[in-house]
């Protein structure tokens, strides 16, 4: 009965399945061919069982896409991961869960999907006409590398006219979203619009979508939603680095009038930062990571939710998160700064003391008592231990091999390939569409107040920050 457990459960060993990638990157390659045959010996989808659909796409559909491009690899990269007698038994289990996903996608009148779907029965009789932003709008890099690879168009194009619709509702005003749409009429239940729940990975997946398709129509949405983050959301200077005022901070909106909400954050915006290295905006990406940073220090772990007015969790509990360490890697690989080192090292040194438990590492229900609850989320091993491995491993395949790899919102690695760019079906598309097809190196952020060139080379060994906006920030959080 417990729906904020189960619907991610699945019944599917969702942990085997979601740390496949996690055992490559780590280069244990006996570990990874036992998992692997493990997966393939036990996991069906057959199940009556009732999931999210964002959630069973980005953690189980998107592990087995990455393991099975790890495994048919011919350079190999992690060293030898490959399965005798691997006959794409990961990719039929791919296409088998994608296939009981699609019923979400049938009888809405917007195209965007139903969040929730029973792998047996289709759409549950008392489903929720409602959804958010992230869970609707966050399906397309998977069930576009599904579709590549099986030259089946379908499943990116019902991924892809989610994101179109989301996208036509954008407000006239502030070109914002909200985070939770009724898939019927297409009006906003929820019209906060704001960078964390319901709303982060669908910011990330327009651009990540075009990093590993080069479909032009993505990189313009990703750059005007960012412009109209920038214009609406930010808060505070307008440097990072230099000038008077608050730091910045990218609170949550009316998505109509762009008029403060609230006043209080939650630990998934910590991955904008990661985005904006991506993007090039390196220094706002700096001052937004120290702020989390500071957050952590105070408590040992990010809390699920934190009112920066009051400077207390509004929702105590952490459950593993891995955003503030995959910005924190990002960043590292942006800057090589040692400063992000020093913060790995904290976050490892603080999952450590705190979270750690007999067969695990467990959430922590209050971040202040340190009080654990019994169950590790399946991201801890997929996300959380890889950005940490990956961060202290700079001779990792994944920044040596000369192949360019890209991740998931889920932390699952792909390379970032020639044949994800072209699509078997593209004859059947209208004359001219090719040509909006953009190569690797077009990638330009448009209007951004800074980017990679502003670190200059003096500062690379400098705290990121300078020490009074260091300051100001530790105090805007209650640490001095």
């Amino acid at each position: 009965s417990n729906l904020n457990i189960n619907d991610v459960l699945g019944n599917y060993s969702l942990t085997l399945i979601d740390a496949l990638d996690t055992l490559a990157v780590m280069g244990n390659s006996s570990e990874f061919q036992k998992a692997v045959k493990l997966v393939i010996d036990t996991v069906s989808f057959d199940k009556d069982s009732t999931v999210q659909v964002f959630e069973a796409t980005i953690r189980v559909l998107g592990s087995l896409l990455s393991a099975h491009i790890i495994i048919t690899d011919t350079k190999q990269p992690f060293g030898d991961m490959t399965i005798k007698d691997y006959d794409n038994e990961l990719l039929h289990l791919a296409h088998d869960l994608a296939v009981r996903l699609l019923p979400a996608f049938e009888n809405t009148k917007t195209g965007i999907p139903y969040p929730r779907v029973n792998l047996k029965k289709g759409v549950p009789p008392d489903s929720h006409n409602e959804t958010c932003t992230a869970g609707a709008g966050s399906l397309l890099v998977e069930f576009g590398i599904l579709s590549r690879l099986l030259g089946d168009s379908t499943f990116e194009w019902v991924a892809r006219r989610a994101v179109k619709a989301l996208w036509s509702l954008r407000s006239n005003n502030t070109g914002l979203l909200g985070n939770v749409v009724n898939i019927q009429t297409g009006h906003w239940v929820g019209k906060q619009s704001g960078l964390g729940a319901g709303s982060d990975s669908f910011y990330e997946y327009l651009l990540k979508s075009y990093i590993l398709f080069g479909e032009k129509e993505d990189l313009e949405m990703f750059n005007s939603a960012y412009q109209n983050i920038q214009n609406h959301l930010r808060r505070g200077r307008e440097a990072c680095n230099e000038g008077e005022g608050d730091p910045p901070l990218y609170v949550n909106v009316n998505m109509y009038t762009g008029q403060l909400m609230n006043t209080w954050i939650d630990s998934l915006q910590a991955f904008f930062p990661g985005l904006q290295v991506l993007i090039g905006d390196v220094e706002d990406a700096i001052c937004l990571h120290a702020f989390y940073y500071a957050i952590w220090k105070r408590y040992g772990a990010l809390p699920e939710r934190y009112n920066w007015q009051l400077q207390a969790p509004d929702v105590p509990f952490y459950p593993l998160r891995p955003e503030l360490v995959e910005s924190t890697y990002l960043l590292y690989q942006a800057t090589k700064n040692p400063f992000y080192l020093h913060v790995g090292m904290d976050i490892l040194q603080s999952l450590e003391k705190y979270t750690k438990a007999k067969c695990g590492y467990a959430t922590l229900h209050h971040v202040v008592e340190k009080t654990k609850e019994d169950r590790m989320e399946s991201f801890f091993l997929s996300e959380t231990c890889k950005y940490l491995y990956l961060l202290f491993d700079e001779e990792n395949p994944v920044h040596r091999s000369g192949n360019k790899f890209m991740f998931t919102t889920e932390g699952h690695v792909v390379s970032v390939d020639e044949r994800f760019r072209s699509s078997l079906w593209e004859d059947i598309l209208p004359a001219g569409e090719d040509s909006l097809k953009a190569k690797p190196s077009e990638l330009k952020a448009a209007n951004f107040s800074s980017n990679c060139n502003r670190v200059p080379d003096e500062r690379r060994y400098l705290l990121p920050l300078k020490s009074n906006y260091m300051r100001q920030i530790d105090r805007m959080v209650g640490l001095i």
